[in-house]
């Protein structure tokens, strides 16, 4: 049976194209590919320059930080190279001028004075320039007085030699100093975890010193690295977003002594707004923490690096207490320091726990009722105000006063507004108001009796014709008896 290997990312499927294999079982799956990281968890940053053309220049402009930056071998290489190279052309020149003024033949004439004194061929020249770099001074071999040339190359030797002992030798001083060593006693947990912490859901991971020398003015941030597209269309390969630990007040800055909780807050300016347990699953992203400091016996800044993938972040989970305190001191058990324990925890995101408490909430139906119901009633009384003027002059005369029905329904307005204020109290609040004796229904029932009075009075002078109409002198004396007691209940 063959099978066509397809490579989808970092996942590797096996495809079968024979029709013949019916009743065999079908092939497993490869696993999974390893994750590619933008930061290792040891911090190094798996990121390659390539094409730079011309830019290659700007190296040799700053050729100091060039040789600090390479690594150690290649140091090694270029400073034994360096060394060889200037011992060997310095050692030659001397042989010139040995071999130019001739004095390889006439060494061993006692009545001849050369310009260095037993110097017979390229071994004695090389061992000659040893001996004046390295101020050794055997005194079998030395310059005479009969030769300047000599005296000029001995001290542009000098001069090249400081330069090139300055160059190399402070480039090495810079390299062994460097303070990345420091960084690796610098610990961060294995994972990440998340759970509640005082109420919120909170994103937590560890950091501690391994030495007993404190990081000066610790400072640590976060920084979250997840692919996206703009609206406008443009893809966003890394997009860095910022995970605030603390900057605002102040826990950003740590006094690393013993080890400590980093969190971060999942709230709605947090990128993790949206994040669940299930959406965990289908998520691609980066969490890269990033500690300075600097270091307290040599005064350098010391950067240490790490992340976090989304496998690595385990929801529902929370940190070993590592601190307990002994006879006088406060010791630390670094064995529990990636340990977890797994706590209830939520698995829905802080978007979906605010949606489903506003659901829940019982103020939110009346509070749109009331709004509804206000704008019901300006709707009304913008009608009536159309529907009076709309009536001839003699009519509006004899109602008595043109705004008398607009001010009655501003008032029954009023009356529905307290009702459903009332239905938003507590059922306590809400028995204590529905009280017989309560002073709020007196005040109803005597307003609805200074309002059906002067109903009755504007109806008794509207012409014989209009109250026939209306139902005679007083509006609801042809209702039942049932009805009228309706309508008197709805206005108290």
């Amino acid at each position: 049976m063959s099978a066509l290997r397809r490579k989808l990312g970092d996942d590797y499927q096996v495809v079968s194209t024979s029709a013949s294999g019916a009743g065999l079982p079908p092939p497993r799956a490869a696993p999974r590919g390893k994750r590619q990281r933008f930061v290792d968890k040891n911090g190094r940053c798996n990121v390659q320059h390539g094409n730079l053309g011309g830019e290659t220049s700007r190296y040799l402009s700053d050729l100091f930080t060039t040789l600090v930056d390479l690594k150690w071998r290649w140091n090694l290489f270029i400073f034994i190279l360096t060394y060889t190279v200037a011992w060997l052309f310095m050692a030659s020149m001397w042989w010139v001028i040995a071999y130019m003024r001739g004095d390889l033949n006439k060494a061993h004439d006692d009545s001849y004075t050369p310009c260095v004194a037993n110097v017979y061929n390229f071994p004695s020249a090389f061992l000659f320039f040893i001996e004046t770099e390295a101020t050794i001074g055997y005194g079998y071999r030395y310059i005479t007085d009969k030769c300047p040339e000599g005296i000029i190359l001995f001290l542009f030797q000098s001069i090249l030699g400081s330069i090139v002992d300055a160059f190399l030798i402070g480039c090495m001083f810079i390299k062994m100093s460097q303070p990345k060593k420091r960084a690796e006693t610098l610990m961060f947990s294995e994972h990440a975890a998340i759970s509640m912490r005082d109420g919120k859901l909170t994103l937590m991971f560890r950091v501690g010193n391994l030495r007993n020398s404190h990081m000066v003015s610790a400072q640590i941030r976060c920084k979250l690295l997840k692919s996206r597209q703009t609206p406008e269309g443009e893809f966003l390969p890394l997009d860095q977003l910022e995970l605030d630990v603390g900057f605002s007040t102040g826990a950003d800055q740590l006094f690393l002594v013993s080890p400590l909780t980093i969190c971060h807050v999942i709230d709605s300016k947090s990128p993790f707004y949206d994040l669940s347990q299930r959406s965990m699953q289908t998520e691609q992203f980066e969490i890269v923490v990033i500690l300075e400091g600097i270091v307290e016996t040599t005064g350098m800044t010391c950067q240490a690096r790490t992340s976090y993938t989304e496998d690595e972040v385990l929801w529902g989970h929370r940190f070993f207490p590592v601190i307990s305190l002994e006879e006088g001191f406060f010791k630390v058990d670094y064995s529990q320091f990636h340990a977890t324990f797994e706590v209830p925890t939520p698995p829905y995101s802080v978007k979906e726990q605010e949606e489903m408490l506003l659901m829940s909430s019982p103020l939110i139906a009346p509070a749109v009722s009331n709004s509804k119901e206000r704008n019901s009633s300006v709707e009304c009384l913008d009608g009536l105000d159309e529907v009076g003027t709309k009536l001839p002059s003699k009519l509006q005369k004899i109602t008595g006063r043109e705004d008398f029905p607009k001010k009655l329904l501003r008032m029954s307005s009023t009356t529905s507004e307290k009702a459903y204020s009332m239905g938003d109290l507590p059922m306590k609040l809400q028995r204590i108001s529905s009280v017989p004796g309560n002073s709020e229904e007196k005040l109803g029932s005597k307003t609805t009796k200074m309002m059906s009075d002067p109903m009755s009075q504007s109806v008794a002078e509207l012409p014989p014709k209009l109250q026939k109409l209306s139902g005679g002198g007083r509006m609801e004396g042809n209702l039942p008896p049932k009805l009228r007691k309706m309508n008197s209940d709805r206005f108290t």
